[in-house]
């Protein structure tokens, strides 16, 4: 690929996909380079809008697309993402973040998945489990000490405290019941 076509391209980004694009660039060879970008690329292609933002470390989606993005990487056979290691929540007290870490064993490689849930109550985001089954106890445990519920979760319940615990004790704003 030329200088100047790839130019052509860049210049034809959406800004998160501009900024994945660039920012990766000097810690890459050329065909790693190339290889991101086309993920990148082919996410925004078959679900148009979903990408949110990017950086060098992930890629952001919104919490409408983020099951029809995650079947997109690991049913595309240029992705196939069938390995999920983990997933995590972090709380930033405007709006939590859940995180998703994904591996493709056969093409050996890895991405980033990010997405938001704003505010403090009633927060959502679709199940994977029928996508990947290690999603099964990470999920019960970000419900459990985050409060984040998953739709479709088919046993979303408490996985480390008992039923009737007050709160979810991984929060920022969790403040332990005086005794």
């Amino acid at each position: 690929m030329d200088k100047k076509k790839v130019n052509e391209i860049i210049n034809k980004l959406s800004k998160a996909e501009h900024d994945y694009y660039v920012m990766n660039k000097p810690t890459m060879s050329d065909a790693e380079y190339d290889k991101l970008y086309n993920q990148l690329k082919s996410i925004e292609e078959a679900n148009p809008g979903t990408t949110e933002s990017s950086d060098n470390s992930a890629v952001w989606v919104t919490k409408d697309s983020l099951l029809s993005v995650c079947t997109f990487l690991k049913t595309d056979s240029s992705l196939s993402f069938d390995y999920l290691v983990s997933i995590s929540a972090v709380d930033y007290i405007e709006y939590f973040e859940v995180v998703y870490h994904l591996v493709s064993i056969q093409h050996n490689h890895s991405s980033i998945i990010k997405t938001k849930c704003w505010g403090r109550e009633h927060l959502e985001v679709d199940s994977i489990i029928h996508l990947w089954q290690g999603a099964d106890f990470q999920e019960r445990e970000i419900y459990d000490l985050m409060g984040i519920q998953f739709t479709n979760h088919p046993n979303l319940k408490r996985l480390m405290l008992w039923e009737g615990f007050p709160g979810n004790p991984q929060r920022k704003d969790y403040l332990e019941a005086p005794r």
